[in-house]
């Protein structure tokens, strides 16, 4: 159930059952040319309330404003600075452990978002807040890589695309038909978590918005794999992950 689509006395209840809650959390931003705005949020806030379901605990709504700074040279991103993001992230989470909740799991969909959410963690010393990507599982991953290969790349993957194929629309690849450009694995670990320097340069080094992926090569079917797949190992790791905070 939807933290938001609840009332106070149904939360009170599933925190008595289930003393933790997954957080989902994405990005404004571009996709590319066959990739909606709020694909990172549709990714996290989908699969997220999926794995509610087989673990039986609360959804809290999804964070949806995040830091996107590269991407702002691309219309329709929005962009929230790391320090306002880190700074609603961490009251968000006083709340919730006001509340009762043992366990915060953030199930994050944007890169970017990593390093303020784990400034946030090591300053909580008492609250336990587990963080993972939904790209983290193994059985995610295999998917990925029999799929698409190294054509995943690294921004607007067809991984992604594929969820939101599943979940809302499929939108004709129009300029992603053709590949982008191929990435190094150099080029790739300097990026790691969308390290990708000032707007203008980057959307003159990738004028399309993909970033080493090659979108078009999405299916709906494969969504809902990776729909399915991401959903049973986040409901595992949150269970246990609860587990281990009730117990310590």
């Amino acid at each position: 159930m939807r933290l938001d689509h609840a009332t106070w006395q149904e939360v009170e209840r599933c925190i008595e059952r289930v003393p933790g809650i997954i957080v989902p959390a994405g990005s404004t931003e571009q996709h590319g040319p066959m990739g909606m705005i709020g694909t990172d949020t549709i990714c996290a806030q989908e699969i997220a309330e999926r794995a509610a379901r087989h673990a039986d605990c609360l959804v809290a709504p999804t964070l949806a404003y995040t830091p996107a700074p590269f991407n702002m040279a691309f219309t329709g991103t929005v962009s929230i600075s790391p320090a306002v993001f880190a700074q609603l992230f961490a009251e968000i989470v006083d709340s919730l452990n006001a509340h009762g909740f043992r366990l915060i799991y953030v199930l994050n969909g944007h890169g970017a978002n990593l390093e303020p959410l784990k400034n946030v963690v090591a300053s909580h010393f008492d609250t336990t807040v587990q963080i993972r990507s939904w790209w983290d599982f193994d059985t995610v991953n295999a998917l990925r890589r029999e799929y698409y290969g190294d054509w995943e790349g690294m921004h607007a993957t067809p991984s992604e695309i594929a969820i939101t194929q599943a979940t809302h629309r499929v939108i004709l690849p129009g300029d992603a038909e053709n590949p982008p450009e191929r990435l190094t694995a150099g080029y790739i670990a300097r990026h790691a978590g969308d390290r990708h320097g000032p707007p203008a340069d980057h959307r003159k080094r990738f004028p399309d918005g993909r970033v080493g992926s090659h979108s078009a090569l999405a299916h709906p079917d494969h969504g809902k794999r990776f729909l399915e797949a991401a959903a049973i190992a986040v409901a595992e790791d949150f269970a246990n992950s609860l587990a281990k905070t009730v117990t310590d």
